[in-house]
């Protein structure tokens, strides 16, 4: 293992981390121009809707696991160091100080025992709490194997946990690692936190991360098992990161998976969440896959033209919901404004915030469906248009 002072293990350390995502943002950080910024500070949306810098780091690279796509596989490190929590508590409350990181999100590789790896997680966030009295922000990573007291502390000293499934199921699991057991070492620690969440801890929730695309898994699969994890483990939200091979990996020849995939699977993933989508209502091709052409709201739209079209003016919020082109905001300023005059042209509906050249094809305004110039006449849009007029 290779020695390095504590601001070149937060560069290094915080490189290392930067597969496992926490919510990003487009948000500038306030530097110091004297010291430039280290790796693994990102800009990240928190659970309360406010925008902070995290700041993502491994503890260590070192891991015993051998999964194919990681470059901290047993084997496949070029370079190997770690922290020592009091030191990393130390370095990350210097950053804080500065102004620069708001906030923690702390994983670490395993390098044998996990019980000893996710004890080193602990006592960073216990110096972090006790020593330093830091009341802000820290999600912490639990780790495959790790035990049910150690997993429970973690999360009375943290905001937010997760544990990353990566894959849908045993038998992808199984094609990536050898020494990862899906039911026993990552489903029973994610019913932990549900279970732990449920009472009482947690605040900020629990979530789980899937490599897309990387043990030719398919769409239907990971939603699947989004269907159930959701409704047994109180889970708050699911992040996807599309599979890109990394030399000196196993997989390193393998394509890199389509970033409009993992694109697709955030929006169906927000239809559940956010708009009252039941994961079986989610439009899937035969082959199991997301169209890629469309997003799936509006794939649920063209697929149901008994919904449509919905008179702007009575529609209720699920209603409005359900047109592309609408959203929760604008959906509730159609609901409160229409109070107090009819809506009869989609120039008002922009200025609500509606994509109106989305929702045109699937509401009427005052009983008349909008003219069809009276809206961007984008091609895909005309036929967008004639699919609906046809499906109807």
């Amino acid at each position: 293992m290779i020695s390095l002072d504590t601001e070149a293990k937060l560069a290094f350390l915080g490189h290392a981390a930067r597969h496992d995502l926490c919510g990003t943002a487009q948000v500038k950080a306030r530097r110091n121009r004297a010291k430039p910024l280290p790796h693994g500070l990102y800009p990240a949306v928190l659970p309360n809707g406010g925008v902070a810098c995290l700041f993502k780091v491994l503890l260590t690279n070192v891991c015993a696991n051998d999964c194919a796509y990681c470059q901290n596989r047993l084997g496949g490190r070029g370079r190997e160091t770690s922290f020592r929590p009091a030191e990393l508590a130390r370095a990350f409350m210097d950053l804080n100080r500065r102004g620069v990181a708001h906030g923690l999100f702390l994983s670490s590789g395993i390098p044998g025992d996990p019980d000893q790896a996710m004890k080193d997680i602990v006592d960073t966030l216990e110096i972090l709490r006790a020593k330093y009295e830091y009341k802000g922000y820290i999600h912490a990573k639990v780790l495959p194997g790790a035990s049910r007291g150690a997993v429970e502390r973690a999360c009375q000293l943290a905001d937010r946990a997760s544990i990353n499934l990566e894959f849908p199921n045993p038998e992808r699991l199984s094609a990536a690692s050898s020494r990862k057991d899906f039911e026993s070492g990552l489903l029973s620690r994610l019913a932990w936190l549900g279970e732990i969440h449920r009472g009482g801890l947690l605040r900020s929730g629990l979530t789980t991360q899937f490599v897309v695309g990387g043990a030719g898994e398919s769409d239907g699969e990971i939603i699947s098992t989004l269907n159930d994890i959701y409704a047994r483990h109180s889970l708050r939200r699911a992040y996807f990161s599309s599979f890109n091979p990394l030399l000196g990996t196993p997989w390193e020849d393998r394509l890199p998976a389509s970033t409009m995939r993992e694109h697709r699977l955030y929006q169906a993933d927000f239809l559940h969440r956010l708009y009252d989508f039941a994961w079986k209502e989610i439009p899937l091709e035969e082959n199991g896959s997301l169209p890629l052409d469309k997003d799936p709201k509006m794939a649920w739209a063209l697929l149901h033209p008994e919904c449509f079209p919905v008179e702007a003016n009575k529609a209720g919020l699920k209603e409005l919901l359900r047109v592309p082109g609408i959203g929760h905001k604008s959906a509730q300023r159609i609901v409160d404004l229409r109070k107090e005059a009819k809506l009869q042209d989609l120039r008002k509906l922009r200025r609500f915030g509606v994509v109106a050249s989305r929702a045109a094809p699937f509401i009427l305004l005052d009983g008349r469906r909008p003219p069809k110039d009276d809206w961007p006449g984008q091609r895909e849009q005309l036929t967008l248009w004639n699919d609906f007029a046809d499906a109807g």
